[in-house]
């Protein structure tokens, strides 16, 4: 069975631009779209309602309407709209399990300022099994909710022409994000930037031996760690321009300035939390997540096995 590309739906500017971009990502990988509401999600947190509309009548109307649209705007694409019944984190992640990826909107604070994130997509991204795409709303765009731009245009920011930039763990670079960053970058016929940020020991800013020197020394050994770890992945997709960029700061840092240039963002999440029933995004995709200005795709991965 083909699996399609979810769209949750809130009815705010930024969920309908994550719908055009889950429209322009179903295209791309030649898979259907799905957009998904629950009618339960409070109308006060979310978008306020016209009239004495009812939530229940809106989570109707609105998936119905963006589908519409999106059809109009990309003839082809199979798009279906589904209500859905329990409460939002719970729902999206059912709904993630039976997807490619999931889309949700995020708003934005500023063209750099980052992302303003809700307790429902905090919630999504820590739960779910599946890769979730963080989408802010598009520079310009009006409080009407539509979908992208107008006629003939996707709604992209200019961001989505870029590279795609992934960030990887060498501790634990996790199959489950490399192969994401390789197959998005694939598809979108765009270069893949790998990025790993290294942070010096504290002695290397005291004048304590060649710094210089050793931080040359670090960089060569993170370069080669990097080579090697993608070298299968690069094999498996000759086709993408991979460019490994170890650098020397805070890896969060690091990817969000990259993503001021970047189609797509990748990081990754560990699936299993270090404590049962505790699930984390883990800090570096939780700030990358706010500070990003690209869309940025957070992918479970398993934790590294055990040492016999």
């Amino acid at each position: 069975m083909t699996v399609p590309v979810t769209v949750g739906l809130n009815g705010t500017p930024a969920s309908m631009a994550a719908a055009d971009w889950g429209a322009r990502e179903a295209v791309l990988r030649g898979l259907p779209l799905r957009l998904v509401s629950a009618w339960e999600w409070q109308p006060f947190s979310y978008a306020p309602l016209a009239g004495s509309e009812m939530p229940e009548q809106w989570s109707i109307r609105v998936p119905e309407e963006t589908a519409a649209e999106l059809r109009r705007r990309y003839p082809g694409l199979d798009v279906t709209a589904d209500r859905l019944t329990g409460p939002p984190p719970e729902v999206l992640c059912e709904a993630a399990k039976e997807s490619e990826l999931l889309a949700l909107g995020s708003t934005g604070l500023g063209p750099l300022a980052g992302f303003l994130l809700g307790s429902v997509a905090m919630a999504t991204v820590a739960h779910t099994e599946r890769p979730v795409v963080l989408v802010r709303a598009y520079e310009g765009e009006g409080e009407g909710g539509e979908a992208g731009g107008g006629d003939g245009d996707s709604g992209a920011s200019e961001a989505d022409d870029g590279a795609v930039v992934l960030g990887i763990d060498l501790s634990s670079p996790g199959d489950e994000t490399i192969r994401f960053g390789f197959a998005a970058a694939a598809v979108r016929s765009a270069p893949l930037r790998v990025i790993n940020g290294w942070n010096p020991p504290p002695y290397f800013g005291h004048g304590i031996g060649d710094d210089e020197g050793r931080r040359a020394e670090a960089i060569d050994r993170v370069a080669e760690s990097m080579r090697a770890a993608l070298a299968p992945w690069r094999e498996r997709y000759p086709a993408v321009e991979v460019a490994e960029e170890p650098g020397i700061g805070r890896p969060a840092r690091l990817l969000s300035e990259a993503g001021a240039g970047a189609g797509l963002v990748v990081v990754g999440r560990r699936a299993t939390p270090r404590r049962p029933g505790q699930p984390r995004i883990g800090h570096v995709a939780h700030a990358v997540l706010h500070h990003c200005p690209a869309p940025v795709a957070v992918v479970p991965q398993a934790p590294p096995p055990a040492a016999a």
